[in-house]
């Protein structure tokens, strides 16, 4: 584990998901983004759902950090745990040979009443990394100190207590905070539009970053670009 943790450390991480709806989302089109960000210089993966995880993961020499997701996104998504909801998600993820499994490092409730203590033993016994998903300082210390090897801001700005976040860029303050006193490294996500976020970022002392959207999401990144157009 700790072999991967060096292959990941300093690098862009890069999330290729795409959700049921949209037209990239086929295991061989999100095969196809994959090598395209790993010819890029991405270090590493981050990948969403069983079938897409097992199609890509044979193909693809870099870390690949495994989720899977709640689909359709919950209405009160907010409220609840929608990461890798529960131990059987993470059995599955276990056997497609993933280095690391995310996992949602909040308190919020999980639908099989397993604990995230529950999920970090489980993936820790099966000797994978855990990273956890977190919104707050709290929610990261309290990981780190259940087991977590990697904590990271994905969460900030998706639960109910910092939704008033969302619009504010990539969470720098969290990063900060939690890099000053984490015990285990410390991931940036969520939000990085820009490279001078990826430099601020590794100024701070992130371990790494994971972007998504802005790399990996054509519809979002168009609508971006388009809302900018002046009206006539």
């Amino acid at each position: 584990m700790s072999d991967t943790l060096d292959k990941l450390r300093n690098k862009i991480i890069v999330s290729v998901q795409a959700q049921d709806n949209e037209p990239l989302n086929l295991p061989s089109h999100l095969l196809a983004l994959c090598e395209s960000v790993i010819n890029g210089g991405a270090g590493g993966l981050r990948l969403c759902g069983i079938q897409n995880i097992k199609h890509i993961k044979k193909q693809v020499q870099v870390p690949v950090i495994g989720l899977t997701k709640l689909q359709p996104t919950p209405i009160n998504w907010l409220d609840v745990v929608y990461i890798t909801n529960t131990m059987k998600d993470l059995k599955e993820l276990i056997k497609t040979g993933v280095e690391c499994i995310a996992i949602d490092g909040t308190s919020r409730p999980r639908s099989d009443n397993s604990t995230i203590k529950d999920q970090i033993d489980f993936i820790k016994q099966n000797k994978k990394l855990v990273l956890a998903d977190v919104a707050s300082f709290e929610d990261g210390m309290n990981a780190a100190e259940l087991g977590a090897d990697i904590i990271s801001t994905t969460l900030s700005g998706y639960t109910k207590e910092t939704r008033h976040k969302i619009n504010n860029g990539p969470d720098l303050d969290l990063l900060a905070e939690l890099t000053e006193e984490s015990p285990v490294p410390v991931i940036l996500e969520g939000r990085i539009w820009s490279t001078e976020d990826v430099k601020k970022a590794f100024e701070i002392g992130a371990f790494a970053v994971i972007i998504g959207t802005s790399i990996t999401r054509p519809h979002l990144i168009t609508k971006r670009f388009v809302s900018a157009v002046p009206s006539i």
